[in-house]
């Protein structure tokens, strides 16, 4: 493959030239000379037409055309939403979206729908708003489609009460700096790993830390993820309730009792149900419930009856995740059966009929690597009840402070200047043994806040 790009009187033009043998393929694609304003918009646009160039020439060698077109990225929304904050109506959006990137009209649709929930949040949000992030990576068990840094409670519950001590000297290191900032905390989300592994104490305790350190009086919701039925109780969803948890996740990922023993979660479809009416008892919550198209031995018709059930339980939010096969993921190395990316599909569509037909609607989505088909997650919403956090973190509205090992602290720069980001050790042990650097590195929140002012 060779790649040129060359620039005359009024467009920059990258070539590719595929070869296949003793065959060669070209694709072009250009941009004009008076877009590229700045270091960092020519960079990107440089990339834009380079990517669509190899695009194009793999298409002209037979390639598949896939279902996303030429969108190589994980947030397809971030070149939606920009059409649509220019002033152009939604119908030249989806027009040029479909044209410049080759996206298919039912995935541009997609995209459209959500980045309508950018626009209104990007609209409340004020200059100093920010999401904290608290990360609590233990589960019960490791599912086998994980790849998240996450370690087993029945095999490190003696690694959690250090843990925590680690962690309430990071939540120190960055409340001081939100005050130093003059930051705003309008999201606080709570996930992992499981954070409803931990005891109904060590949730209490945490939480009151979390009001303790940080001004939690600008929240407009605080969720915690509560994903696996086997870890939730009523004691503990009182303990959530009285420090202002207002949304929760209760995550089936399927109701096949078949298939989440296929995937190593041990609890049943009758468990999940028995979880969500005791969050609907505690009452106060928004109820997030998240499936996965695409799981092992997880047919289109098991899936479908997931999706019915789901539907007449009613949730605020419904997450509709594709399979990703992760490099860490138990399942990378096995030969487990896995549905056809025609039957995943025919599931996706499936379940956007449904949720439609409930009155649901897309809020955000995001890619992944190695994604079955080369779908997308999407979250869908009553109305009114769209999570901010979602919106913000993929949609890089503002910025995101993590905390707990494996957090991603990302700091945004809302005028189109360069990101900053950094991430904090994984594993819990290597976390805890790091804690004083981490805690360190939590002092470029506020150089980074004082660059941006000026």
């Amino acid at each position: 493959m060779e790649i040129r790009l060359s620039r005359s009187g009024k467009f920059t033009t990258a070539v590719c030239l595929y070869h296949d043998g003793e065959r060669s393929f070209q694709g072009r694609a250009a941009v004009r000379n008076e877009c590229l304003t700045d270091a960092v918009r020519t960079d990107s646009l440089h990339q834009q037409i380079i990517k669509l160039a190899v695009y194009r020439a793999a298409l002209r060698a037979g390639h598949p055309k896939p279902v996303w077109g030429a969108l190589t990225g994980v947030r397809p929304g971030k070149l939606m939403y920009p059409l649509l904050r220019a002033g152009l109506d939604e119908r030249e959006a989806l027009r040029r979206f479909e044209t410049d990137y080759d996206v298919s009209h039912e995935r541009a649709l997609l995209c459209l729908d959500a980045a309508r929930s950018t626009l209104e949040a990007d609209r409340l949000l004020q200059p100093k708003d920010v999401c904290l992030y608290v990360g609590i990576p233990f589960c019960p068990t490791r599912c086998a489609y994980c790849s998240f840094v996450s370690q087993s409670a029945e095999k490190s519950l003696n690694m959690i009460p250090p843990f925590l001590e680690a962690l309430n000297r990071e939540i120190d290191a960055v409340a001081g700096q939100v005050r130093l900032a003059g930051l705003r905390i309008v999201s606080l989300y709570m996930g992992g790993g499981t954070p409803t592994t931990l005891t109904a104490e060590q949730l209490d305790m945490l939480q009151k830390k979390l009001e303790t350190a940080f001004d939690l009086s600008g929240l407009s919701e605080y969720t915690v993820e509560a994903g696996r039925p086997d870890t939730i109780t009523a004691e503990k969803l009182s303990v959530l309730r009285s420090h202002g948890t207002d949304r929760i996740s209760v995550n089936p990922q399927t109701m096949s009792d078949a298939v989440l023993e296929e995937i190593g979660r041990r609890h049943s479809a009758a468990d999940i149900l028995n979880a969500l009416q005791l969050v609907r008892e505690a009452g106060g919550f928004a109820v997030n419930m998240d499936l996965i198209a695409g799981l092992p031995t997880d047919m289109y018709e098991s899936f479908c009856r997931t999706v019915d059930i789901v539907l007449g339980l009613s949730p605020e939010n419904i997450t509709i995740h594709t399979l990703s096969i992760k490099r860490g993921a138990r399942l990378h190395f096995g030969e487990e059966t896995l549905p056809t990316d025609a039957a995943v599909k025919a599931m996706l569509d499936y379940a956007d009929q449904g949720l439609r037909r409930e009155g649901y609607a897309p809020y955000y989505l995001y890619r992944q690597k190695n994604m079955a088909g080369g779908f997308e997650n999407t979250g869908w919403t009553k109305p009114g009840r769209e999570n901010l956090y979602n919106i913000c973190i993929m949609e890089e509205l503002c910025s995101i402070l993590s905390l707990g090992a494996g957090g991603s602290t990302k700091l945004v720069r809302r005028d189109g200047g360069k990101n900053e980001r950094f991430v904090a050790p994984k594993y819990p042990a290597e976390y805890m043994a790091d804690i004083e650097r981490i805690c360190r590195d939590k002092e470029k929140i506020s150089r980074f806040c004082g660059i941006a002012e000026r």
